[in-house]
């Protein structure tokens, strides 16, 4: 596959091509779970007939089987559509094969200055003020670790406990296309397990087989932050929740269950 400046290729409206960017730390044949859910994410808002007056307060992903890289196809429709609220859901999954990603949006109603803004949470360091910090070390030179921009102020990729990332797109979700706001921040939310790993990469898988993303703001700016925290029980289950920023400050939430085990 040629080198492509972006995440996806889009081939037509609802067909895409993955790039290598996509590719994830694991197998060489299959996508970082970010750049799919951002996918997602936009053809919840871009599907015909949505409304402009609404956002998305909620998504949340079911991760059937690996994302493999290549030719992707991706549907849409409507659950419910009410007056202030509306459910959409939306599938990905090869070109004329069963998904492997699936999406269900909460979308909310707004209106500009309608009450009064109520924000809880710190402000954290700007990411202009954090240093670059690397990936942990990947087998290949193309993915998603080489297609984004990270900056940790607390932990590190390859520090064990909680941690506080700032990530930023080198480049664009869908290649010549305008990178959103939204695009930004979904296609973060999904490195909360590795962002605040509690057990060591080598000897254990903690695999997240869903992604909950909740924003009660619309994200501005470039850049998005995970603060996440991973939680494991000795049976095997664990959450990895994250508060999620931008430079304003917080914007929502994120949570992935995990299956952990011994590789």
């Amino acid at each position: 596959m040629g080198a492509v400046e972006g995440f996806f290729e889009r081939v037509d409206a609802g067909r895409f091509t993955a790039t290598e960017y996509t590719r994830g730390p694991w197998d060489p044949g299959s996508q970082h779970a970010g750049p799919p859910a951002a996918l997602l994410g936009r053809a919840v808002e871009e599907r015909p007939g949505a409304r402009a007056d609404m956002r998305i307060a909620r998504i949340t992903y079911e991760i059937l089987r690996p994302v493999p890289i290549g030719d992707l196809e991706v549907t849409t429709s409507v659950v419910r559509a009410g007056r202030s609220t509306e459910v959409v859901e939306a599938a990905l999954g090869p070109v004329g094969a069963a998904p492997v990603m699936l999406a269900r949006a909460l979308r909310i109603r707004v209106a500009p200055e309608a009450v009064p803004a109520v924000v809880a949470g710190p402000q954290l360091p700007p990411p202009g003020e954090v240093e670059v910090t690397p990936f942990f070390p990947v087998p290949w030179e193309r993915g998603y670790h080489s297609a984004m921009e990270t900056r940790f102020t607390q932990g590190a990729f390859v520090e064990l406990g909680p941690g506080t990332c700032w990530m930023r797109m080198k480049v664009p979700l869908v290649a010549g296309e305008e990178t959103r706001p939204l695009d930004r921040v979904l296609i973060a939310a999904d490195s909360g397990n590795g962002i605040s790993s509690v057990m060591d990469f080598g000897r254990y898988v903690f695999v997240n087989s869903d992604l909950s993303v909740h924003l009660h703001r619309h994200p501005v700016g470039e850049w998005a932050c995970v603060e996440a925290r991973t939680s494991v029980d000795a049976a095997g289950i664990g959450l990895a929740d994250a508060q999620l920023h931008d430079e304003k400050g917080p914007i929502g939430r994120s949570a992935q269950s995990l299956f952990v085990a011994p590789r």
